[in-house]
């Protein structure tokens, strides 16, 4: 299924670099603790959990000063190596070794990259119809839905009914109760979209769509404000998901993600079954039904 034209961007201010990279570094040095990176924990009363600045800069070779202007937000002139030595102190993972890099040093590129609309490649989507057994969709920036194939719509609802601006994992996730009913753990399922969008906030701070994205679920859920208040960034290309289809009953599905390399803020997402397990006879009952399981998962 072709996607349809994007909107225009919804006026909105851009997210705080600065900020933004303040809270990360502090967030980062909360959840450490003395003994976690070898250092004595003498049991004195601490003001604030996790590591103190004092410990933090020790560890990473740098001075005090320094990184104390780094937590504030000033990350203009500082080099990849501190950066580095930053990120092995905080015990970043992959992914949020490079949500600092974007905060601390962002790119000019990825502001004009922001503003252009998200085209998926007709190949691309040609390879979506061809995979007519297999639910997939191709996910953009703010994860936004792009393109999607029938048992994707048979297994998800039918994006087609919905406004382009609707078409939205974050939006169905966290603002329409169905999707909470479909995914037998909502809670991790939203967990793996708020980490998506911190990443999108780290690479596109300027985007004024991600912003008004955020500012509308931070008004109208608090699961949302719950959780992107934490700060946590992840990529999760693969594992499983548990499903509660409302036609076929429960579903475990192993979901694949895989980064399109001429654009890698899109991604093409299939889920299947193990062989000859029960979650696979039930995804060949929805193929076999075509189009009238799309109309089943409510979409509005």
């Amino acid at each position: 299924m072709d996607q349809q034209p994007e909107t225009a961007a919804a006026p909105g201010h851009s997210l705080d670099r600065r900020a933004e990279l303040s809270e990360f570094l502090r967030s980062r040095r909360a959840r450490l603790k003395p003994q976690d990176v070898g250092l004595p924990d003498l049991g004195r009363h601490r003001r604030v959990p996790g590591l103190r600045r004092e410990e933090l800069a020790q560890l990473a070779g740098v001075s005090v000063a320094y990184y104390t202007r780094l937590e504030q937000g000033n990350g203009r002139n500082v080099s990849a190596e501190v950066l580095d030595s930053i990120a092995r102190a905080l015990r970043l993972s992959d992914a949020e070794h490079a949500h600092l890099t974007h905060l601390a040093k962002g790119k000019q590129h990825k502001k004009k990259a922001s503003a252009r609309a998200q085209q998926v490649r007709v190949p691309l989507r040609q390879l979506l119809d061809v995979l007519d057994t297999v639910p997939a969709y191709v996910v953009g920036r703010r994860s936004e839905i792009l393109a999607w194939n029938r048992m994707a719509a048979a297994l998800f609802g039918d994006w087609g009914e919905l406004p382009a601006a609707e078409r939205n994992w974050a939006r169905l996730v966290f603002l329409k109760p169905e999707y909470r009913e479909l995914f037998v753990d909502w809670e991790q399922k939203a967990i793996d979209i708020v980490c998506a969008l911190r990443m999108d906030a780290g690479c596109y701070p300027d985007d004024p769509r991600l912003s008004a994205l955020v500012g509308e679920l931070s008004v109208k859920s608090p699961d949302f404000r719950r959780l992107w208040a934490t700060h946590d960034v992840k990529e999760k290309n693969h594992g499983v998901k548990r499903l509660h289809h409302p036609l076929v009953g429960e579903l475990s599905l192993n979901f694949e993600s895989f980064r399109t390399t001429d654009d890698t803020d899109q991604a093409l997402v299939t889920y299947h079954a193990d062989p000859g397990s029960p979650s696979a006879e039930a995804l060949r009952l929805l193929a076999s039904w075509g189009t009238d399981a799309t109309r089943v998962v409510p979409s509005a």
